[in-house]
């Protein structure tokens, strides 16, 4: 019997019409989903924006993923969920592992992908729109123009290093910023990057939340699903391209 394809497929950030057709097609190819979910939260986001597209017979696996810090000390839940996806796919059946975003951009998938890259199956890698572009079309602010230098920063990293990428930065994308959101507010008002910056937590989703003035907010607690973006005072960027 011939294996079955495995398709990781970017879903984009919540809007169900964001899923390139490529996408679309996978989903429709796939015998089985794979959906991941955490141990915290029941459900998937992921499913919720590709159910307008999933055939009426495919079977739905939950996954669950453990946050882990270090991958390689704790593999035992990864392990379990690569032997079940394998025998999915060596009794034929095509198998499609869906994940937010992008795949290969800050995503569980990537972890994934590592444990199956080197089995005897075909991959295909099927790319999203990440939460900020999204975020950027809709708000009308670009991400980067002319020589601009973007950085894309997880909030987790460690301070030190959030502030030396800024430092180098015309544009930055925070990811992440849900759990130390204060501190970001103040690292970017450091750094001349808090007047133009605009929050958006669930972009495309039920709940979508669109943040200005972020000084005024920092107290606040933020939905996992929080990005934001923004770039340095126009005025200072014109003086250091004089």
């Amino acid at each position: 019997m011939t294996n079955g394809i495995f398709f990781g497929i970017g879903v984009g950030p919540g809007d169900p019409e964001l899923l390139t057709v490529k996408a679309i097609k996978a989903i429709r190819q796939a015998d089985v989903l794979i959906a991941p979910k955490t141990e915290k939260k029941d459900g998937s986001v992921a499913l919720s924006i590709a159910r307008p597209y999933l055939k009426e017979d495919i079977e739905i696996v939950y996954q669950v993923f453990p946050m882990v810090r270090d991958f390689a000390e704790d593999t035992g839940a990864w392990e379990q969920n690569k032997t079940e996806i394998l025998a999915l796919l060596h009794q034929g059946k095509n198998v499609a592992f869906l994940t937010l975003g992008d795949p290969m951009f800050f995503s569980t998938y990537i972890y994934v992908y590592r444990l199956l890259e080197h089995e005897d199956v075909q991959i295909e890698t099927i790319p999203g729109v990440p939460a900020f572009a999204a975020i950027a079309s809709k708000s009308g602010v670009p991400i980067v123009e002319g020589n601009d230098i973007l950085s894309i920063i997880p909030a987790t990293a460690k301070p030190e290093k959030i502030q030396q990428a800024m430092a180098v930065s015309d544009n930055v994308v925070l990811m992440k910023v849900y759990k130390n959101f204060k501190d970001v507010v103040g690292m970017l008002k450091g750094q001349d990057l808090l007047e133009h910056a605009v929050l958006v937590s669930r972009a495309g989703l039920d709940g979508e939340r669109v943040l200005h003035s972020l000084e005024h907010h920092q107290d606040e607690k933020l939905n996992y699903l929080s990005t934001i973006l923004t770039r340095r005072n126009v005025s200072q960027q014109d003086e250091d391209k004089a």
